[in-house]
């Protein structure tokens, strides 16, 4: 019986799930000598697929633009699949939203520089993230709505 009650964290698979790019402006826009401003945007989700079985995503949205338009957009999501039982209750959410992303990041930052490199850009790299700081953040926004306003 204690066997059973051993707190299980395993991989099952890290993959892409979808990635997409746009260069809606090219080839006119590529003979531009300015350098583009560069937006990146990290979204972590995370969705129940069976008991104890988890998937975790973390999205980039990298959007380069001169002036008004786009030089290229990429939409990367990266997603793992997570085993995690046992685990007391107030532990689940902190590892589901701190250890996992950490997990999955890595794959989404290579798979983001390859992709850009591909296209025939210079490589732009996602920066390492805190994602315990993201997630406490994210705490603090749901536990006082009126403070993001």
């Amino acid at each position: 019986m204690a066997e059973e009650q051993t707190p299980v964290f395993q991989i099952q698979r890290v993959y892409l799930k979808d990635i997409s790019l746009e260069q809606p402006n090219s080839p006119a826009i590529l003979l531009s000598q300015e350098q583009p401003n560069v937006d990146i945007q990290l979204q972590v989700g995370a969705e129940t697929v069976n008991e104890g079985i988890f998937e975790i995503t973390v999205t980039a949205t990298v959007s380069t633009k001169i002036q008004e338009k786009t030089v290229f957009l990429i939409e990367a999501k990266q997603a793992g699949i997570f085993e995690i039982r046992h685990v007391p209750q107030e532990q689940l959410g902190a590892i589901v939203g701190i250890a996992c992303p950490q997990i999955v990041y890595p794959y989404l930052r290579a798979n983001v520089a390859d992709v850009i490199q591909r296209a025939g850009f210079p490589p732009v790299h996602l920066a390492e993230i805190n994602f315990q700081t993201m997630y406490e953040q994210q705490q603090n926004n749901a536990q006082n709505p009126q403070a993001t306003q």
